[in-house]
């Protein structure tokens, strides 16, 4: 593999070579001399692939059978994805021009089938890929495409000549999403549908014009019916525990908080297909629906008709619900109608967008919620990051890394001293990366009787944070230490997503 690989670097193909053949008949040619080339190929010596070379460049075929998925992945590195499409229409003429006017409808039609299907391959190989998001990065001499895959943003092999046809790609997917194509000078938002390889794919898109073009990003949402548990969450046993006691409870409103992308929607799936029975009404407020949940009633925000989430609460109320779920918690009339909700005998679960638990008191506070409301209703706040996790297929043991602050590594010596510390050597599967899936880390603070009246008295976070570590709770970055120590993540990952001050 390494051997071809650096083969692979140096390679120059002919122009001779039909480059249309490649990806076709997924060969993939590796050396080449005056006498012969040799083709790597899961179905070695194919007699017509070897007479048509022969006859084309007048040299020998020697072949090397290869893995067919390993032979995909090494074409989808060198040449680019959706290589097959952009060089079968630069085929059709060398510098991308119309021979003549008789050809101009015949041409502009393969030139828009081939930005459809190569639309089509970039969203197909993102989800091959794992990838929550796609942007179309429009450069001053080329479009960049790149992938978040567990967090991470990749790069994504192209074909030399894309930037030819970047506008053609940016109007596809405006099209596809419903947006207006001849508006480029405003930001614009929308939503399509579609199916690949047998699953429902929802995906969000959204433009905003830069100084060479406009960027595109989706995210990826696919439509899943199944929910992992609070273990496969990423919780711990005690934590398990705990959530379990408190999402049974009657009433209440119980928080999830960090930044976009941290899961916090995926958690609160979870918590509600835990307690999802019969004899609960269950209604969720959302934008968008990212999982189907059978026996729960999923209400779609509608910001476009002003049908909000302050408004759609309202009417939810009057639907007899037992379990209510707002998506995101935005506004003071939305905190003050949940919080509500929570008093008047509803278990209400929500979002916020702060940097850590007790955070989210302060900013309920902020929005103009009374102190005595906060108290009374919030019954846990929990903190949530996703750090990447050790790929299985790779991961060898290693000593305590030297990143660990002395302090923390201190702290984790008095909690255990069974150290498992893993790390990824990087393979085929991770794609070199040594991490492979995500998991999350958290930090629970649960109001008890000591922490409601420092939140009637307006106590700031620190105040907060300094009495919930007093009573036992784990910050985010000492839950991330123990999951290093297990051998789940690395300290690199849990120092990339965490705070210093932690």
């Amino acid at each position: 593999m390494s051997r071809i690989e650096e083969q692979l670097r140096t390679f120059q193909l002919s122009g001779e070579f039909p480059r249309r053949m490649i990806f076709e008949r997924c060969i993939l040619p590796v050396e080449e001399s005056e006498r012969q080339i040799t083709i790597a190929a899961s179905r070695p010596h194919d007699p017509m692939v070897s007479a048509i070379l022969t006859y084309l460049l007048q040299k020998e075929v020697c072949w090397l059978a290869l893995d067919e998925n390993l032979v995909r992945k090494l074409i989808q590195k060198h040449y680019g994805v959706g290589g097959d499409t952009l060089h079968a229409l630069m085929d059709k003429d060398g510098d991308g021009s119309v021979a003549g006017a008789q050809d101009l409808d015949a041409s502009c039609d393969d030139e828009e089938a081939s930005v459809v299907r190569f639309v089509n391959q970039v969203i197909r190989e993102a989800r091959r890929e794992r990838a929550t998001d796609i942007h179309f990065e429009p450069m001053e001499d080329s479009l960049r495409i790149r992938f978040r895959v567990d967090g991470v943003l990749r790069p994504v092999p192209l074909p030399p000549d894309i930037k030819r046809f970047e506008n053609s790609i940016i109007s596809r997917v405006k099209v596809m999403s419903g947006m207006d194509i001849a508006e480029r000078r405003l930001p614009q938002d929308g939503r399509l549908q579609t199916r690949m390889d047998g699953e429902e794919l929802d995906v969000r898109v959204s433009t905003i014009p830069t100084a060479h073009g406009e960027s595109v990003s989706l995210r990826l949402l696919a439509r899943r019916s199944a929910v992992m548990s609070l273990e496969h969450v990423g919780f711990s046993i005690e934590n398990c525990t705990r959530l379990r006691g408190l999402i049974r409870r009657p009433h209440g409103i119980i928080l999830l908080t960090g930044p976009t992308g941290c899961g916090k929607s995926t958690t609160l799936y979870t918590a509600l297909s835990e307690i999802n029975r019969e004899e609960l009404r269950i209604i969720t407020i959302e934008d968008p629906i990212e999982y189907t949940l059978a026996g729960v009633n999923q209400v779609q925000v509608r910001t476009d008709i002003q049908f909000d989430f302050a408004r759609c609460l309202r009417h939810v109320l009057r639907q007899d619900p037992d379990v209510i779920m707002v998506g995101e918690i935005r506004d003071h009339e939305t905190a003050e109608i949940a919080i509500r909700a929570s008093l008047t005998g509803h278990l209400v679960f929500s979002t916020l967008h702060t940097n850590d638990a007790p955070g989210a008191v302060t900013r309920l506070l902020d929005m103009g919620v009374e102190p005595f409301l906060v108290s009374s209703s919030l019954q846990l706040v929990i903190a949530q990051r996703l750090v990447r996790t050790v790929c299985p297929h790779c991961a060898k043991p290693c000593g305590t890394p030297s990143a660990l602050p002395p302090a923390d590594f201190e702290w984790l010596c008095g909690r255990s001293g069974d150290f498992r510390f893993r790390q990824g050597a990087g393979c085929e599967r991770c794609g070199s990366q040594g991490y492979l899936g995500r998991t999350a880390i958290h930090e629970f603070m649960e109001l008890s009787e000591t922490l409601r009246p420092l939140v009637l008295n307006h106590a700031s976070a620190a105040t907060l944070r300094d009495a919930s570590v007093k009573e036992g709770m784990l910050t985010l970055r000492q839950d991330g230490w123990i999951k290093a120590a297990q051998g789940i993540t690395t300290v690199d990952e849990v120092m990339r997503v965490t705070e210093e001050r932690e």
